[in-house]
């Protein structure tokens, strides 16, 4: 009986692109910087993700069959390159790191939108209807002086990189943050 129960836990879950680990960092080192200035502190909350389905409840009985779902979405989807330049903002409450391309990544959102409707039966509120591909370093828990403060800063900083996208990550919250809980490889 005791593990009936477990079954129907449910979990929070969110989709996205991850960088390799040495961009992660990088980033992870940006928000650092915004906790310690500014306050911001909610984006250490996750790794370096370019979101591409906003977090979603699933209960744990239907885990194995959402994994498979990704895994097969994932085996068909061509590897490309992201690259990030310079920072922009949804003002007041977000700066983040500008993705340059964001063709291909909203090519992989519109197909996995189908797929998650088709396979998962998402309904159209779970849905991340649009995506503006973007990798957050600061969220909503910016003040809106030190938005400002922050923004005037980082509108003229420099900031370069890039990196292969060869897998779909998800990601899966443990009450405290979110972390990497499975990936799944792009066509070889």
């Amino acid at each position: 009986m005791g593990n009936h129960v477990s079954d129907h836990h449910i979990n929070l879950y969110f989709i996205a692109l991850i960088p390799h680990l040495a961009l992660r960092e990088q980033v992870k080192a940006l928000k650092k910087e915004l906790k310690e200035r500014f306050n911001a502190s909610k984006a250490l909350r996750s790794p370096a993700h370019i979101t591409l389905q906003m977090p979603f409840k699933r209960s744990t009985q239907d885990e194995p069959y959402l994994i498979d779902t990704l895994q097969e979405f994932a085996m068909v989807q061509n590897k490309f390159l992201v690259r990030l330049a310079g920072f922009d903002c949804f003002s007041p409450k977000v700066i983040f790191v500008k993705v340059l391309d964001h063709k291909p990544i909203i090519s992989v959102h519109t197909q996995l939108r189908q797929v998650l409707t088709d396979k998962m039966e998402f309904k159209e509120n779970e849905l991340t209807q649009n995506i503006h591909p973007h990798m957050t370093i600061a969220t909503r828990d910016l003040s809106v002086e030190a938005f400002g403060k922050a923004w005037g800063e980082f509108e003229k900083r420099e900031f370069e990189a890039s990196f292969l996208a060869q897998s779909l990550f998800l990601l899966k919250h443990n009450g405290k943050f979110w972390e990497i809980y499975r990936e799944f490889l792009f066509k070889s």
